[in-house]
């Protein structure tokens, strides 16, 4: 009796391959496939039979278009209500690069919105592409998953134009598959061990430690940690730094403003950690971080209202030692280019650099870098 059973199954399946076509042969997984079904795309019609590096064969039957696959895919742009997803990910596939967490991604949605798609149980991310005419999309860092950088490219096609903020190790992985790259050094993120920034120790924080002691001995300071009932003292110091700063002239201030406010009014939801100096009865400082990975903090806003000398490198260290004491190291973002930047975070002295790179795949239309502000107020 089994073997009339099975001889039915055989005969069953042998009709459906018979008389359905459009049915895929697979004899490998998933991503497997689409990797095999993304190289098949330029051979255009019946029968196509590929096989990958692996080994998997993959054979189709009917024509296919460049744009097919990803069209089937359903992408997102990201929102509050995505956040137990993204940070469900974001747990179990930690992320090395300091623009790869659910905070960085929503508060900087008004202008650099994010894309999501779940493809083979891993997350894609994307932002537009700007000053093309293509309306493609760019990958945003390598997914969260499974899913290997080259894969995600031969997926998703001619649908994106290139691929930034990519780390070392997915740098290497597309180098060793053929693509030519290119250093981001601008978007480099500088890391620190929390306990030299707590403890400013040694002849070369000796600068930073007097600065500290200046406004320790010219104001009455006080640290306080950020709840929700501290929020309005800080939103209203951020006006304040705005108005010294003419932030309404400013697109790239304006910008920031908003993502900071946006941080601000879902600080309990997005589970920020927050640190901030009182002088005077008023909060003249405050910074944000949350965890990017286990063990590493990553520091998204650093603001000191300006006229008090000392005070950045204050909120700098009392926000390391009060606030961090559960992380050995702070991801404290880019330099983006900023000369006095650069020098400023060079200054602490960093533990190592975070390097990023570009990925272009239209060498007549390279990816332009994607502007976004870090820890952009220290001061040396």
């Amino acid at each position: 009796m089994q073997v009339e059973v099975r001889f039915q199954l055989l005969m069953k399946c042998i009709l459906l391959y018979l008389f359905i076509p459009n049915i895929p042969v697979l004899t490998c997984t998933s991503h497997e496939l689409r990797a095999a079904y993304a190289r098949n795309q330029s051979t255009g019609y019946s029968n196509v039979r590929s096989k990958n590096e692996k080994g998997c064969w993959a054979s189709f039957s009917r024509p296919k278009k460049t744009s097919e696959y990803p069209d089937m895919i359903k992408t997102n742009q990201l929102d509050l209500e995505h956040r137990s997803l993204i940070r469900d990910f974001f747990t179990r596939f930690p992320p090395e690069i300091s623009e790869h967490t659910f905070t960085n991604f929503f508060a900087w949605n008004n202008s650099r919105p994010v894309y999501f798609a779940l493809v083979d149980e891993s997350l894609v991310f994307f932002i537009e592409e700007k000053k093309s005419l293509a309306n493609r999309r760019i990958l945003f860092g390598p997914a969260a998953g499974r899913l290997s950088l080259a894969e995600t490219i031969e997926i998703f096609g001619s649908t994106i134009g290139g691929a930034v903020r990519l780390p070392a190790d997915s740098a290497a992985e597309l180098t060793a598959a053929g693509y030519d790259l290119h250093a981001d050094r601008d978007n480099a993120d500088y890391v620190y061990r929390v306990e030299d920034l707590a403890q400013l120790a040694g002849r070369h924080y000796a600068k930073k430690l007097n600065q500290v002691k200046k406004c320790l001995n010219a104001h009455h300071c006080e640290y306080e940690p950020v709840t929700s009932s501290l929020i309005p003292d800080c939103i209203a110091m951020q006006q304040r730094w705005c108005a010294s700063k003419s932030c309404t002239t400013d697109p790239g201030l304006c910008d920031e403003y908003l993502a900071i406010l946006s941080m601000f009014e879902n600080f309990t939801e997005l589970d920020l950690i927050g640190g901030a100096i009182r002088i005077d009865g008023e909060i003249e400082a405050f910074s944000i971080a949350e965890q990017l990975s286990p063990g590493t903090a990553v520091c998204h806003f650093e603001k000191a209202l300006p006229g008090v000398q000392g005070l950045g490198q204050l909120i700098n260290q009392w926000f390391a030692l009060y606030g961090l004491t559960d992380f050995t190291f702070i991801n404290r973002e880019q330099d983006l280019g900023v000369p006095g930047l650069r020098q400023a975070k060079k200054s602490y002295h960093p533990h190592h650099l975070v390097d990023k790179y570009i990925l272009s795949l239209d060498t007549d239309e390279p990816v332009c870098k994607i502007f976004v502000q870090g820890c952009a107020d220290e001061q040396d």
